[in-house]
């Protein structure tokens, strides 16, 4: 079994002792990266779409809102840990028996990374500019602050959705090779 913990009483090897412990971290950094590219689709396919369809003052303060309560105990988890995990289960690939699964989880770090990348330095900024806009119902041209944050944001938000689901179909690919490997390892 692929992530099977070690029969009672048995002795564990080193080497598969290190296939456990990279197996947990591969379907860590699996899990984190699943729901982060759920959260990032989760907009995409419905929160901007719905959004699209009310008045400018009420997609201002919507976003405002969201955005003054996403960073929290829920949302941390995933946005970090799918990449310190993510790098964590690289690290422990480094080594010759982990090799066949390194350029798999390899290019779901870098893919998450262009996700994480594009967050801190497009859609953050674009964030605190919304927010630094003010009171939606003070504002004189709602509409151009709108214009001025909306489009960008989908656009890019689109950019992290993809990059984040194609580093989560990576680190899928990581897990099968990883069980393939284990289990060939496991019967000789």
């Amino acid at each position: 079994m692929l992530l099977s913990p070690p029969s009672t009483g048995a002795s564990t090897s080193p080497s598969r002792t290190a296939g456990l412990v990279r197996g947990w971290a591969l379907a860590s950094a699996t899990t984190l990266m699943g729901l982060i590219a759920g959260f990032f689709y989760a907009y995409a396919c419905s929160v901007m779409i719905g959004l699209a369809r009310v008045d400018d003052r009420v997609f201002i303060s919507s976003m405002q809102w969201i955005n003054a309560t996403v960073r929290n105990v829920w949302f941390a988890p995933s946005f970090f840990g799918a990449l310190a995990v993510t790098a964590v289960a690289a690290a422990l690939h480094l080594k010759r028996d982990g090799r066949p699964v390194l350029p798999w989880v390899v290019a779901a770090l870098v893919l998450y990374g262009a996700a994480f990348g594009i967050t801190m330095g497009i859609s953050v900024p674009l964030n605190d500019e919304l927010a630094a806009a003010g009171d939606p119902a003070a504002l004189t041209d709602p509409g151009a602050v709108r214009a001025a944050y909306e489009g960008v944001w989908v656009a890019w938000n689109t950019t992290r959705t993809i990059a984040s689901t194609m580093a989560l179909a990576c680190l899928i690919r990581a897990l099968v090779l990883h069980g393939r490997h284990t289990a060939v390892s496991s019967s000789g």
